[in-house]
């Protein structure tokens, strides 16, 4: 059969039209993961590194619509149960090693490139769930203050808001003096003075966060010695709610520098409501 002069172009159009949405098809396909292969709590777990820093990814049965995501910010695997029910939902649950960082500009810039390489070549969603546990809490807060428009909500568990706090232990915290020693190198400095000009401390970042409505949710024990509750969580609840934010706040009574809950349904409940739409 043959096709007339008029029709050719017209034809040859649509063909090179389906061939390049064919191509752009393909490109947009995520990327699967690489590196060594192992199994965690009954899921795929990938073990590389990004920029030299090692790096793991656990990987759901099925990925939920729009592929949510948590990011651990430090203790891959400590009290792991809302990870395991987040997996089963359909979440990956994803973790960069970048250990005596503090959350420091160094810290910030190498998820920079883990986030980067998660989203662009692995397309999970665009914003994640960040998952702060003690000093975990500097590294998702301050990386979420300088990309606030890639958080869907934070949860923090006894985390570190204030190097003042801990490891420094200006307040009535029992401090870590091993770990100042870290901090000073990590930002540059000889003396505490000169690190609390530099350091970036999330207590005082917290406007980013309330300007693009970040939903927060922290979990403490009132008798926290190395973490104290009223120098970290309670600092960061009295500037939020000024700031307009919304922070939910789960105390337990009598509890030291213990993660978790008992019953880690209302942690679930709050980034399934949160991170499991996370398009633009």
């Amino acid at each position: 059969m043959k096709i007339p002069p008029s029709n050719r172009s017209r034809v040859g159009s649509a063909i090179c039209l389906l061939w390049m949405l064919s191509i752009h098809a393909t490109a947009a396909e995520p990327a699967p993961f690489s590196g060594k292969k192992s199994a965690w709590e009954g899921f795929d777990r990938y073990d590389f590194t990004v920029d030299g820093k090692p790096a793991l990814v656990v990987v759901p049965a099925t990925p939920a619509p729009g592929r949510p995501w948590l990011w651990r910010g430090e203790f891959f695997g400590h009290r792991p149960e809302p990870d395991i029910a987040l997996l089963k939902q359909g979440f990956h649950v994803v973790y960069l090693g970048v250990p005596d960082l503090f959350g420091a500009p160094q810290a910030v810039a190498a998820w920079d490139k883990f986030y980067d390489e998660l989203t662009k070549t692995h397309g999970l969603a665009p914003k994640a769930a960040l998952v702060g546990v003690s000093r975990g809490g500097l590294y998702c807060y301050n990386w979420a203050a300088a990309n606030p428009d890639k958080v869907a909500c934070i949860y923090g568990d006894a985390p570190v808001c204030d190097v003042k706090s801990w490891p420094m232990g200006k307040g009535h915290g029992s401090g870590a003096p091993g770990e100042v020693v870290k901090l000073l190198k990590v930002y540059g400095v000889a003396t505490e003075a000169e690190l609390l000009a530099k350091a970036v401390n999330p207590i005082d970042h917290l406007e980013p966060l309330a300007k693009a409505k970040i939903p927060l949710l922290h979990v403490y024990g009132d008798k926290d010695a190395p973490v104290p509750w009223d120098e970290n969580t309670g600092i960061v609840a009295e500037r939020y709610k000024k700031l307009g934010g919304e922070i939910v706040l789960i105390a337990k009574p009598g509890v030291g520098h213990v993660h978790g809950l008992d019953d880690p349904t209302p942690i679930i409940k709050f980034i399934l409501k949160h991170a499991s739409k996370t398009s633009p």
